[in-house]
């Protein structure tokens, strides 16, 4: 609640500061922001059932969650949160709570088809080694994720250790991160499911101090998502299926430790930073937080 009476305040102030001009200029930002509200109350929820993961996988919807379809993620990633343009197939977020408000974090899904990745090196990877690995190679990936519409970030630190799970084929880790414009860590919450052909890939977003809350439904979200029949792990066809040029070190990394030394490629890292415009027009502020504070007046 202390987030949203910031927020409220904050726009009462800017609401003050308005109204002693009686004729304030029509900007893109004002324009922006009516283009927003109005795709507030477009977004569409399912708070039960099953949903498909693209072609390959299965979401049973936790009880706690709700779900946003691809098209409305991406809206949610890319329009709210200012991050590149990056296909997703669905987010899960906590029922109690909304994307336009600070305090929310959110599971992004994607899957990344690029082959069957073997878990031989899983036991014998050096966490502290492939940490520094990858806050080199994030920042010499800094001019293209600009180029994309992004900003340059840092990895600062593990926020939980990779740990995979042999019998199930499912991989989890914590990274945090932050703008080089901004002191504020980010967290990026990973879960990875190795499937016959590629990976499914969850990833939540939300800030540093939530770590608590998502990693005590970790076990949720890896029991809720699963390959369907014809694309789990176990069902690889060595004979006719592609094997990924990377295993578990190179899944962590994002795919850039092939094992060919060179890079396969530089995923886009999704950070949560809510635009200005979200709490910076005066009273539409406080309108959001009415609207999407999602607790009852009586929460503390």
């Amino acid at each position: 609640m202390k987030t949203l009476l910031a927020i409220c305040l904050l726009s009462l102030s800017l609401s003050a500061i308005a109204a002693k001009d009686p004729k304030p200029a029509v900007d893109d930002t004002t324009v922006n922001m009516k283009d927003l509200m109005a795709q507030i109350d477009t977004l569409h929820y399912q708070t039960s059932g099953t949903v498909a993961i693209g072609s390959v996988a299965s979401l049973e919807i936790p009880k706690g969650f709700k779900y946003l379809d691809g098209k409305q993620a991406e809206f949610v990633l890319h329009d709210l949160w200012g991050n590149p343009s990056q296909e997703s197939l669905g987010m899960l977020i906590p029922e109690d709570n909304s994307p336009y408000l600070p305090g929310c974090w959110v599971v992004d899904m994607t899957y990344e088809e690029d082959g069957h990745v073997k878990d031989d090196d899983a036991k014998d990877i050096k966490y502290d080694e492939l940490l520094k690995q990858m806050q080199e190679q994030i920042k010499e990936a800094n001019p293209e994720r600009i180029k994309q519409g992004g900003r340059a970030i840092e990895l600062t630190g593990w926020a939980e250790q990779p740990s995979y799970d042999a019998a199930t084929h499912k991989l989890y880790w914590a990274k945090k991160l932050k703008a080089l414009s901004d002191s504020v860590e980010t967290l990026n919450y990973n879960i990875r499911i190795l499937g016959r052909k590629g990976v499914l890939v969850l990833n939540a977003i939300g800030d540093i101090d939530q770590l608590n809350e998502i990693k005590a439904n970790n076990a949720t979200l890896l029991k809720a998502t699963n390959f369907t029949k014809g694309n789990t792990y176990e069902e690889f066809n060595s004979s006719i299926d592609k094997v990924a040029a990377y295993g578990i070190a190179g899944l962590i990394a994002g795919g850039i430790l092939a094992k060919t030394g060179l890079l396969a490629k530089v995923g886009i890292l999704l950070l949560k930073f809510l635009k200005p415009l979200i709490v910076g027009i005066g009273a539409a502020g406080a309108w959001i937080v009415r609207k999407f504070k999602g607790r009852s007046e009586g929460d503390a």
